[in-house]
Parts: structure tokens; C-alpha cells; sequence
């Protein structure tokens, strides 16, 4: 009972994370007497809630920063929450190392990680199973996709992320005319961080010709696949990957394909808020 206390808080705060979140209604959200809820929220949460917002308002304002350019610092901060640019410099400084320029200009996802490993926790506490996801079996067509291959610490993901969109905006393949893909080779939980693989793409028509941004051409093959349709932020896709092995696929008279698990990206942070995002898992099957 008090587990889906704290999650009704958390899904709250996320939905609200734009607006002013008053005290009195989150209490009312987990009904808790404000006498106990700091506390309660706290000892739940492993931070106070002050805490936690500041850190969901900056992972935001962090990707804001580090993948939309066209983005003024100072509308950032607002966005934040920040009365004054210096305000937000000040927060952001204190909490990664860095001022938004600098991070803006050469972003330290080390040092990211280590504060957001925090928020991590908190939603992979909160994650509910009891529904059963549903899983759709469909016939994928063959697609042609351009593609960064990252190799190594999948902490610098972001680096690797950078660069594709750049090149992206250099040939005019923005995601709302080119769907984005991800190619999923390996689990970060299980291999070492030298040893991890993961592709960033999109759709293309032509192959990609010779680019500074060493960005190549890959096709994704026809063939069955089992989708299902993930909602929310990255920290939870872990939870549905692994029911489409572990589960579903044990249940099932399927038999895996010569090819890698691999994403769609339907919606994405931080065009919109990371509880709605929307990412479509594909596992490539046959009978």
C-alpha cells in the first residue's frame, strides 16, 4: 500500500515537473499528513523531495543542453525552474562540476551518471509489474538506416548520441521524417563497459556517402518480429527487455533470428516529459 503511495508521488512530480509543485498537494497525492510526509518520502525515496525534483528539472535541463543547441541557456533555466540564468549556473555547477556553457560545449556524462545513478534507483523502485504488457507479433520490413556505431563505456552514450544528431541536421533527416532506431548487441549489466555495443540510427533511402562523422550504412532485415511497446523513461526499459527474453519468449513457440534486439524510438526525451515516452521493442523471431 505505501509502495503505490510513493509511485502516485513520483508520477506527480514528473507530470508536474513544468508547473509548482505545493507541498500540501503532494501530501494529498500520497495522502500523508505533511508532518510525516517529508520524512515518510524521504526514507522512501533515499533524498528529500526537493531533492528529487532539482534533479529531475536538471537531467532535463542536462539534455536540453547537450542535444538541442537551438535552445537559449536562459529559457533552459526558466524551464528549470531558475528564476535567473546565474541561479541555474549556480545549481547546475554544484550538482555536475561544470557551468551550462561548458557542459553545453563538452558535456562529462561520467560525472552525470554519478549523480543520476540516484534518480535511477528511485524509479527502479518505484517500477510496477502487475500488468501483463502486450505483445504484438508483426512482419517487419526491410530497412535501410544510417547508423553510429558506439563502442565502449555506455556512460559516453551521449557523445556518440551528439554526433548522430549533427549529422542528422546536416542531411535534413529530422525524427519526425525519419524514424529512429536503436541496435541493442549487449546488456550493459553483463558486459564490461570496453565490451559494450550499441548502434544509433535512422531511416534512410540512399546509402550514406563518406562523412566526417563516421556515420555508415546498415540495413535492419525483413522478417517476424515480437514488439512490445514500452512507456516511460529509459531507467525501466532494462525491466521490459528483459520480459521479452526471459518470459515471453520462453513461453512461446518462437525461436530467436541471427540478429540483434533493437529499438524504435516513437517519442523522446526532452520533447516530452520522460514518463511519456515511447519506445517499441523489437525481438526478431521465427518459428
Amino acid at each position: 500500500m505505501m509502495h503505490q503511495k510513493f509511485i502516485k508521488v513520483l508520477d506527480y512530480i514528473e507530470a508536474n515537473l513544468d508547473g509548482e509543485l505545493d507541498i500540501n498537494q503532494l501530501c494529498h497525492v500520497a495522502h500523508l499528513s505533511k508532518y510525516h510526509f517529508h520524512r515518510q518520502c524521504s526514507t522512501y525515496f533515499g533524498m528529500p523531495v526537493a531533492s528529487l525534483v532539482r534533479l529531475l528539472r536538471l537531467k532535463r535541463a542536462g539534455y536540453q543542453l547537450a542535444f538541442r543547441n537551438e535552445m537559449k541557456v536562459v529559457d533552459i533555466a526558466l524551464n528549470a525552474g531558475f528564476e535567473s540564468h546565474e541561479a541555474f549556473s549556480r545549481a547546475f555547477k554544484k550538482y555536475f562540476s561544470l557551468t551550462p556553457t561548458n557542459f553545453r560545449n563538452k558535456p562529462d556524462w561520467t560525472q552525470w551518471h554519478i549523480k543520476y545513478d540516484d534518480i535511477i534507483a528511485v524509479r527502479r523502485r518505484c517500477q510496477t509489474t502487475s500488468l501483463m504488457p502486450n505483445i504484438d507479433i508483426v512482419s517487419f520490413e526491410e530497412t535501410l538506416i544510417a547508423t553510429i556505431e558506439h563502442r565502449g563505456d555506455p556512460r559516453l552514450v551521449g557523445n556518440s548520441i551528439r554526433r548522430f544528431i549533427d549529422w542528422r541536421r546536416e542531411n535534413n533527416l529530422p525524427p519526425s521524417s525519419s524514424k529512429t532506431f536503436n541496435l541493442i548487441y549487449s546488456d550493459p549489466n553483463l558486459v564490461c563497459d570496453d565490451e559494450y555495443q550499441l548502434d544509433i540510427g535512422c531511416a534512410i533511402n540512399l546509402p550514406v556517402q563518406d562523412n566526417a562523422h563516421g556515420v555508415v550504412t546498415k540495413r535492419i532485415p525483413a522478417g517476424e518480429c515480437a514488439v512490445l511497446r514500452h512507456v516511460g523513461s529509459d531507467d525501466t526499459l532494462g525491466a521490459s527487455v528483459n520480459f521479452l527474453y526471459e518470459t515471453w519468449l520462453a513461453d512461446s513457440s518462437y525461436q530467436l533470428r541471427d540478429f540483434p534486439i533493437f529499438l524504435e524510438r516513437v517519442r523522446f526525451f526532452p520533447e516530452v516529459a520522460e514518463r511519456e515516452m515511447v519506445t517499441d521493442i523489437y525481438l526478431p523471431i521465427t518459428k
